[in-house]
């Protein structure tokens, strides 16, 4: 498992993947608990799921592998489009105005740092 990284994906965040890609772009690289402290202070509201989903993919890493969470770092992370939901909105003089809420898929892949 260790040539193809520790894996751990949130579906359906209720935040669209620009904005989370804001978050996931400060992290990609870094070491996993640099990466955590970091995401403590980012005032951004993709922090938070980003955060829980580093968080989840560090833990399964430990408990599942046997790997120190010193020893990881993030060799992969993205945001991908999700499902979008279509609300509507009536405006003047009998038009539609559509409201899109979008949402986004997260994927994060840790690796050991010598690998």
């Amino acid at each position: 498992m260790a040539t193809q990284g520790y894996r751990a994906v949130a579906k359906n965040i209720p935040i669209s993947a620009q904005k989370v890609r804001l978050v996931v772009d400060l992290v990609r690289g870094k070491d996993v608990q640099e990466a955590m402290d970091m995401l403590d202070f980012v005032t951004k509201r993709g922090a938070e799921p980003v955060s829980k989903l580093l968080r989840s993919a560090m833990i399964n890493a430990e408990e599942n592998h046997a790997v120190s969470r010193n020893d990881l770092m993030i060799s992969e992370i993205f945001a991908d489009e999700a499902r979008t939901r279509k609300w509507r909105r009536f405006g003047a003089r009998g038009r539609f105005k559509p409201w899109l809420r979008r949402s986004s898929h997260i994927t994060v892949v840790l690796r050991e740092k010598g690998n």
